[in-house]
């Protein structure tokens, strides 16, 4: 969940400048299981030991060292995250006493890095020793291949491996010429072809105004009179 502006700049001055808030209080941070064989997958626990009951606020450093604030409990365990919500598809969180619990359903890469607690107490800041969660690092071996055993009795010609470089540009040309020419060729049919059907059908046209014959004034032919 992320932070207010305001509450950003606060949790900036106290992992920058601790000594300007209050450190009567103590805080600790810790998991109740190993988490040095985290998996993604898994479900990460945190707690979050005090020695107050005034709520507190849980928050995520990532590796880019952005924070984000995943929620907030208050001293009557009242439970509020993004939003105003109070439920999270990702996250879970509770308090017994002075413990406040924090669990992460489905840890993922970007889950990884530091997790805090952040108590707002006497209008002082007071903020846990960070708890470092990362997924622990995986090597990779490079699979090793087996040497070639040489053949006995077959001689190879080493010039049937050589590529030719003006070879292979002569076949690159080839089919650039063909991937060119040949579907200019067939435009250029199709518009000949188009030519010669609008010339015959011009000329059919041409024709047939032909056959209309017109007097020799140029008047239309009278029309002849019915005997009363």
């Amino acid at each position: 969940m992320d932070t207010s502006p305001a509450l950003l700049l606060l949790l900036a001055l106290g992992f920058c400048c601790p000594g300007i808030f209050g450190q009567s209080l103590q805080i600790k941070v810790r998991s109740p299981v190993d988490i040095n064989q985290l998996r993604v997958g898994q479900k990460l626990e945190l707690e979050c030991q005090t020695d107050k009951d005034s709520g507190t606020f849980w928050i995520h450093q990532d590796k880019s060292g952005n924070l984000h604030t995943i929620v907030f409990i208050n001293s009557i365990s009242r439970v509020t995250f993004q939003g105003n919500q109070k439920w999270s598809s990702r996250f879970q969180a509770s308090k017994h006493n002075t413990v406040y619990h924090l669990a992460v359903k489905s840890f993922t890469p970007q889950d990884q890095g530091k997790y805090f607690c952040v108590m707002n107490l006497n209008q002082k800041l007071h903020f846990s020793p960070g708890q470092p969660v990362f997924l622990p690092a995986t090597t990779v071996v490079a699979p090793t291949t087996p040497e070639p055993t040489p053949k006995r009795g077959i001689t190879e010609d080493p010039n049937l491996n050589t590529l030719d470089p003006e070879r292979i540009q002569e076949d690159l040309n080839f089919f650039c010429h063909i991937f060119i020419w040949v579907p200019l060729a067939g435009a250029c049919l199709l518009l000949l072809i188009a030519l010669v059907i609008t010339i015959m059908l011009c000329q059919q046209t041409r024709r047939r105004r032909c056959r209309c014959k017109r007097p020799a004034n140029g008047k239309p032919p009278a029309k002849p009179r019915t005997p009363n």
